[in-house]
């Protein structure tokens, strides 16, 4: 127990057949989409770069370079990554946190939050059926 269990998670993890792994995917693009679109529901403005920045990346794919938060990476297997900002629109965070010289107006966070527990809830359904429609494979 040297790994603190991480040998173990990983065992489990690995034994996840494949189908189960892939018949989430459509709860993640969901999920990342509906959050995408609370965030730029929430932006403050109207229309413009800064709302046309917020993207989802989906498996395998990378995010945009300078995007908030993180930066360019490229996403996981079972992962979809939602940012705001690219190489056009470098300022996301200093409209999320405000400057000495102009408020903050939040709307990353808040439509993360609005929408994390109705992602996990989806996400977990999905992993439920997939497990029950799967599990003799």
């Amino acid at each position: 127990m040297a790994d603190g269990g991480l040998s173990r998670f990983q065992r489990r993890m690995n034994a996840i057949p494949k189908a189960v792994r892939e018949a989430v995917q459509p709860a993640l693009t969901k999920s990342g989409e509906e959050t995408a679109d609370a965030q730029r529901t929430l932006a403050p403005v109207d229309e413009g770069q800064l709302r046309d920045s917020i993207q989802v990346t989906l498996p395998g794919q990378a995010t945009p370079k300078y995007s908030q938060p993180g930066g360019s990476r490229v996403a996981g297997e079972n992962e979809v990554i939602v940012t705001a900002g690219n190489s056009e629109v470098r300022y996301p965070h200093l409209v999320e946190y405000g400057t000495s010289k102009a408020p903050a107006q939040p709307f990353f966070w808040p439509g993360y939050r609005l929408m994390k527990k109705r992602a996990a809830n989806r996400i977990k359904r999905a992993i439920g059926k997939a497990v029950r429609e799967n599990w003799g494979d």
